[in-house]
């Protein structure tokens, strides 16, 4: 457990055992940002932006991460990637190392085999930079090839990517959309990385220009055998291009399977409210459109038991008080909710819930009892004066 100015974290997890099929596993992985407040700056609280995930991701498969905005998703993948600072608490192994133990110097030659694809093609390009520089200049950074082969590197690069050798000497703001996007993809893959982060790639394009960006994503996959986490709102294109689909909800993975599995029997409550807001292609079909009431909570006070308590029709007592545990409902397909408890985990879910009341009551009764003597010390001073 770790402490930070009186603020506890847990961070208890079982280390994970490496296992080759997998290239990225990640257990148990919290990522917190601190609240200051006060005059000195005191860390008053977390917002737990990620909190708690797990899951394995094989060689040449691509995950789909998808949740409501804000629940996670996007830091989720930086933190995979080392680039939010430091982690909070858990592992994440990439080929069996572990992310956070590494060097500067071993973690600058882990660069070349993780990359990102952001989601703003524009915001994400050096204005002052010609594409051949932007896309070669982390090949010339880590020496990747000899300076002779450098322009000829560049050009197959780009060439994989739908991009023409002229294009090296323009700007950014001289393409359209999806060219930009490309020249991100041409940018990531110059490295020849393993493991790529694609933070929602399409989201900023048109439907026709998506439809490219996804099959190019397809055939660079297929040709390199990549590894992708496919983060989208999109569901439509996660089922297309996904092997496995992960539901985040305010800081946590609900549901986790194969996306055959995963469309065809969505399992928590929270991912039938996400699937059935998908259209249906025929005018003349009824849609059994789920709606959530409320608002996503603050993940800086997240409520107390089940996360998604305070928005699901399907509530019991217990989901008030105690998480749910993270359990392989069918084969490969993982659910946290109490719905799916068997006799074990419903016993320990319960004591866990009663633990919840019993410590909440004393609470009350320990702030009742300080309000009450605050109130006779009031009295008492203004007797005496």
């Amino acid at each position: 457990m770790a402490k930070n100015n009186t603020i506890e974290i847990e961070n208890d997890y079982t280390p994970l055992t490496y296992d080759p099929q997998y290239i990225l596993m990640v257990n148990r992985l919290k990522k917190y940002f601190p609240i200051k407040g006060g005059m000195i700056s005191k860390t008053v609280g977390y917002v737990k932006a990620v909190d708690g995930v797990s899951f394995n991701l094989k060689r040449g498969t691509t995950m789909g991460l998808v949740g409501e905005s804000g629940c996670g998703k996007t830091t989720l993948g930086r933190t995979v990637l080392r680039l939010s600072g430091e982690k909070t608490g858990g592992q994440v192994l990439f080929n069996g190392q572990e992310v956070y133990d590494l060097s500067a110097k071993e973690m600058r030659a882990l660069r070349t085999k993780m990359q990102i694809i952001f989601q703003d093609p524009f915001s994400s390009l050096s204005p002052r930079l010609p594409v051949g520089e932007i896309i070669g200049e982390a090949v010339r950074e880590h020496g990747l090839v000899p300076k002779e082969e450098f322009n000829d590197y560049i050009d197959r690069v780009m060439d994989n990517c739908g991009l023409q050798p002229f294009h090296k000497d323009r700007y950014p703001h001289e393409f359209s959309g999806g060219q930009r996007q490309r020249i991100c993809i041409a940018r990531a893959l110059a490295l020849n990385p393993e493991f790529v982060v694609c933070d929602e790639p399409v989201s900023a394009l048109d439907v026709s220009i998506q439809a490219q960006i996804i099959n190019l994503l397809r055939e660079l996959q297929e040709k390199y055998k990549l590894t992708y986490l496919f983060i989208s709102h999109d569901l439509s294109v996660v089922e297309h291009i996904s092997d496995s689909v992960g539901v985040m909800y305010l800081g946590n993975l609900v549901e986790y399977g194969t996306t055959e599995d995963i469309f065809a029997r969505p399992l928590h409550p929270y991912t039938e409210a996400l699937f059935s807001a998908i259209p249906i292609p025929d005018p003349d079909a009824k849609m059994n459109r789920i709606i959530l009431k409320g608002s996503i909570p603050s993940p800086a006070n997240p409520p107390l038991g089940c996360k998604f308590h305070t928005r699901c029709e399907k509530c019991m007592d217990v989901c008030k008080y105690a998480a749910p545990e993270w359990t392989e409902v069918e084969d490969g397909h993982f659910c946290a909710c109490h719905l799916y408890n068997d006799s074990e985990a419903q016993s320990r879910a319960e004591a866990a819930a009663k633990a919840a009341v019993d410590a909440g009551g004393a609470e009350e009764e320990k702030e009742t009892a300080e309000y009450v003597s605050r109130k006779k010390e009031r009295a008492e001073a203004a007797r005496r004066g």
